[in-house]
């Protein structure tokens, strides 16, 4: 292990702040589109960061966490039973707590905290200090590098991305939305047995569908964010991961203050576009015992993980059962909040949470080996969750469902439902083709000619094969050609 006094903590990033008026989400994309480097892009509330590069890696497995990188002098402390504070240690002593950072944790983390088999050698989860950063709002891009040579160069990124966001891309790819569906009703129905044999209250299980052909991922997340509202939305490149992603739900925020959020959804129903169809399933979604209880279990659980790491008497339900609209499907939703307790911080507030109990069950421990049983292989990023550090102390960790998955050659979507006593396996099946649907209807192959097609979305369709047509049920963004958006020079 290197001593605390041998590694020296990066100065601040200089900025430089332009007028904005271009879509931050089209021109973000575009930016990854043309990257050939590591990247991160992150939307929330409004604001979209763009994250290239790697100044610094945190990477941690089972045992181990080690920073490394071309300028860094290595280190490494055991994970121990607590990796994420041996993440979070290393990058607080790479960067001094200043700038931001980024990552990804895959679902299997979860065992070196809740029991049972770690998966030996691959890093469960990877944090990255950024070579530089554009951060877009419907004002404003504030631009992050490491010099004024760097800040020249990515202003000039950033004009080159305004001017190619919203090219047009490939058309739709389908996929199989009934691949692997008898095994899923058989795990389904197995799982409910051991619920009623008394394992466990909940497990959420889950099945894969391949993605045919090769897609244009920046396009796809456009396509896609123009279908949803998600909660956060991100398109990820680096330690062998891509993803595009519309995140329903945070897995947690915690905030500078010291304020945790969490906000649990579980019960789905599906949108159809019609307002008088939707209206009905929505008001069905609260009569439905089982829906309601799933609910219901899985907010209780949420309160108890974050009495854990926040001062008791904080912890407040301030909305209960109301219902938010995710692309192609609608979910009863509850929001948590507390105050981290003294002696707690950001990441044990993040593995109390982790993983989110709508994407593992009730009691996690229990749940984890259902999902073994009723699950071939790993899940890997699925069901994990994206994280946003800020320099202010800050993180911000979006839940991995509805999202299109590559790696090492393949590509997949993945989805699950919350399997409890009274669930019915043809109608857990039910559930998880309105999820897949939220992303299957806006895959954008790859031009012919082998260059991804742009940024923009496509209007072409090709329909999901199996039942549901995919189309979109959301709006645009915001459309802004942006073509002379950025202002010149420095705004004061």
């Amino acid at each position: 292990m290197t001593p605390r006094d041998a590694l020296t903590p990066r100065a601040p990033f200089p900025e430089r702040k332009l007028t904005f008026t271009a879509d931050p989400v089209t021109v973000a994309a575009a930016l990854a589109a043309a990257s050939d480097a590591p990247h991160l892009l992150y939307e929330r509330d409004g604001s979209v960061v763009w994250s290239e590069g790697e100044s610094a890696v945190v990477e941690a497995d089972g045992t181990t966490a080690r920073l490394h990188g071309a300028d860094v002098e290595a280190a490494e402390l055991p994970a121990g039973a607590h990796p994420l504070a041996a993440v979070g240690e290393l990058l607080q002593r790479h960067t001094g707590g200043v700038g931001s950072a980024h990552g990804w944790i895959a679902f299997e983390l979860t065992h070196a905290y809740h029991g049972g088999d770690v998966p030996a050698g691959a890093a469960l989860a990877r944090f990255v200090v950024p070579e530089r950063e554009i951060e877009l709002t419907s004002a404003a891009a504030v631009l992050r590098a490491a010099d004024q040579a760097a800040l020249d160069e990515l202003e000039e990124l950033l004009r080159a991305a305004v001017r190619s966001a919203g090219e047009p891309p490939g058309t739709r790819v389908g996929v199989d939305l009934e691949e692997h569906a008898g095994r899923y009703r058989t795990a389904v129905a197995d799982t409910v047995r051991a619920i009623r044999a008394g394992e466990l209250d909940k497990a959420i299980v889950s099945r894969s569908v391949s993605v045919p052909l090769e897609i244009d991922l920046p396009a796809t997340y456009v396509a896609g964010r123009r279908g949803h509202l998600p909660a956060r939305s991100f398109l990820l490149r680096h330690g062998g991961w891509e993803a595009a992603g519309f995140s329903p739900e945070i897995v947690a925020r915690v905030d500078a203050d010291g304020s945790v959020t969490a906000q649990p959804l579980a019960g789905t129903r599906a949108l159809t576009g019609d307002r008088a169809e939707d209206a009905a399933r929505r008001a069905e979604l609260h009569r439905d015992a089982k829906e309601v209880y799933e609910h219901a279990v899985s907010v209780r659980l949420v309160q108890e993980e974050m009495n854990a790491v926040c001062l008791p008497e904080t912890v407040r339900t301030e909305e209960f059962m109301a219902v938010e609209e995710r692309g192609s499907v609608q979910h009863l939703a509850s929001r948590l909040r507390g105050r981290l307790a003294p002696g707690r911080d950001r990441w044990d507030a993040l593995a109390a949470l982790f993983p989110a109990v709508t994407a593992s069950g009730i009691p996690k421990r229990n749940a984890l080996d259902a999902i073994r049983r009723a699950e071939p292989g790993e899940r890997g990023l699925y069901s994990g969750a994206v994280v946003r550090l800020e320099a202010d102390g800050t993180l911000d960790a979006a839940l991995v469902l509805r999202t299109v998955l590559r790696r090492g050659g393949r590509t997949w979507l993945r989805a699950g439902a919350g399997v409890v006593a009274d669930s019915d396996p043809e109608r857990e099946l039910e559930e998880t083709r309105e999820k897949l649907r939220a992303v299957s209807g806006h895959l954008v192959a790859v031009s012919r000619a082998g260059v991804p097609g742009g940024a923009g979305a496509s209007t072409g369709t090709g329909s999901d094969t199996g039942t549901g047509t995919g189309t979109d049920t959301g709006t645009s963004a915001g459309t802004g050609t942006g073509t002379d958006a950025v202002a010149v020079g420095v705004l004061s």
